[in-house]
């Protein structure tokens, strides 16, 4: 029913905070080279400039596409990592409130974080974060809860016939 990642337009902040970072750093190593040498040596902070940007770039590039959203008509399944793996999995019946959370920012960007809680209680994050559209995945799950029980979750019981069947004889 969905299947995902976090949208690249989530990623941007940590974009705008690693490269401030890397512009910080680069910054100290050219005082740190004026005061030693009495000159700063350019080579050394553009080095660490660009392989500051690179390092940057890619650990956000690997958050991103390592970690995988699923909704299918049974579960909900969050997995992260390359070497290392978190894996998070619900089943359906358990989630009891889909709630979506979106900053300023994120509202402009079109993204936002779904947060769904489960029966397990406060103890048990289970956060689809940085998703795009983020109104799109709580409908989604809302299909699914009603594919896998025509009810829903939460809402009113299905009306059935009443009718009584004419005796057979």
């Amino acid at each position: 029913m969905f299947q995902g990642h976090p949208s690249w337009r989530s990623i941007i902040s940590y974009y705008i905070k690693g490269l401030f970072g890397v512009l910080v750093i680069a910054f100290l190593v050219g005082l740190g080279t004026r005061i030693a040498n009495g000159d700063v040596d350019t080579g050394l902070v553009i080095i660490v400039a660009v392989v500051g940007v690179a390092i940057v770039i890619l650990a956000g590039f690997i958050k991103r596409i390592t970690t995988h959203y699923t909704i299918t008509n049974r579960r909900l399944h969050i997995q992260r990592g390359i070497i290392a793996r978190d894996i998070q999995e619900t089943r359906l019946e358990r989630v009891q409130n889909v709630n979506y959370n979106q900053s300023l920012l994120e509202r402009i960007l079109q993204v936002g974080d779904v947060d769904f809680d489960t029966a397990a209680g406060d103890d048990y994050n289970f956060i689809f974060a940085g998703v795009a559209d983020p109104a799109e995945v709580v409908e989604r799950v809302d299909r699914a809860t009603h594919a896998a029980s025509p009810t829903g979750l939460g809402d009113q019981p299905a009306t059935q016939a009443t009718e009584q069947q004419p005796p057979q004889a």
